[in-house]
Parts: C-alpha cells; structure tokens; sequence
C-alpha cells in the first residue's frame, strides 16, 4: 500500500471497510475476514487475522477483544 499514491490509499481502506459482498462462496464460515476489491484498476485482497494480546499465536476467543488482536492485511491480487 505505500506505494500507491495517497487518495489510492484512501480509496482503498474505503473500499475495504465499505465492504459487504459476502455470500456463502467467498464466506462459508461466516466469519468476514476475507474480501477483494477493485480501487485504481487493481484488484486486492483484505484478510483479517486475529491473534493473542502479545501477537504470539491465534486468539484463544476471537470474538474476545480482552483476549484478541485484530490485524488487517491488505495486498494486491497479483502479488498473491
């Protein structure tokens, strides 16, 4: 993401938090944590990961924000 040039960035953590095209092929599980969309062109994936408090392993609860850290990755399609 750094180097698309500023409103691309913008554009693009829009377009992921606006995101909610979920359906039972690209979320079986229902968790919605995975995505792709289109900003600028390009296609890109967004995950969410949810770790421990110290970010050393999966949440022992991922629905516990006490016990949980969410992590955001967001990577061109391509680069996949």
């Amino acid at each position: 993401m750094v180097e698309l040039r500023q409103a691309d960035r913008i554009a693009l953590l829009l377009a992921v938090r606006r995101f909610d095209r979920f359906d039972a092929d690209n979320d079986p599980h229902g968790e919605h944590d995975f995505g792709a969309v289109e900003v600028g062109g390009q296609r890109f994936f967004w995950k969410i990961d949810t770790y421990d408090r110290a970010l050393l392993g999966h949440s022992p609860d991922p629905t516990d924000p006490a016990v949980t850290t969410r992590v955001l990755t967001i990577m061109r399609a391509d680069e996949y």
